[in-house]
């Protein structure tokens, strides 16, 4: 049944969907919630899913490529054909732990910039799968991290919003030609 959504993980020339970047009004719009999963949402899932592999990231909120909805696809795993991507539609926390643990962060959205972000180290997850099945999830380290980080672009907030050393971020925005006025510090 998975396999209708299923995509090889390789990097495909000319990925189906466009990543917007950083300075971008759609990236801070609030996602609106899937009211019906049926096969459009299936194919956003599929598209989303070769796009991110194709930008070799191991997230995507549907916001990042335009689409103002629910949709989250993430793959921790994206060298390993066997292991399946999570696909979160309407994804909501309902637990995060009181341990707080610091990762590096990057984003498709905001290529070249990995900068620490303090987050809870766990967090359970309630979400529909691509059936609209509804699934709970709980996750800790890297999963946990992903699961916030784009969880965060549903809301119109991105990674860049939360890093605390605010010398370190100005400094890789501009290197990497971002303008630091485009982040909201949340």
């Amino acid at each position: 049944m998975t396999a209708q959504v299923l995509v090889e993980k390789k990097k495909l020339e000319k990925p189906p969907l466009t990543i917007h970047t950083l300075g971008d009004r759609v990236l801070r719009q609030p996602a609106k919630r899937v009211s019906s999963i049926d096969a459009e949402i299936r194919q956003l899932v599929r598209e989303m899913l070769q796009t991110m592999y194709s930008a070799d990231g191991i997230g995507l909120a549907a916001p990042q490529v335009g689409v103002n909805k629910q949709v989250i696809v993430i793959d921790c795993e994206p060298d390993k054909p066997e292991a399946p991507p999570v696909v979160l539609i309407n994804p909501t926390i309902k637990s995060s732990s009181g341990n707080m643990c610091i990762l590096q962060e990057g984003c498709l959205s905001i290529p070249g910039v990995y900068l620490e972000v303090k987050r809870p180290a766990a967090v359970e997850v309630s979400y529909r799968d691509e059936f609209g099945r509804p699934q709970t999830l709980k996750a800790t380290e890297l999963l946990a991290t992903v699961i916030q980080h784009e969880m965060d672009h549903l809301n119109g907030v991105l990674f860049v919003d939360r890093v605390e050393n605010k010398l370190a971020l100005n400094e890789e925005l501009v290197k990497n030609k971002f303008s630091p006025k485009a982040v909201k510090s949340v």
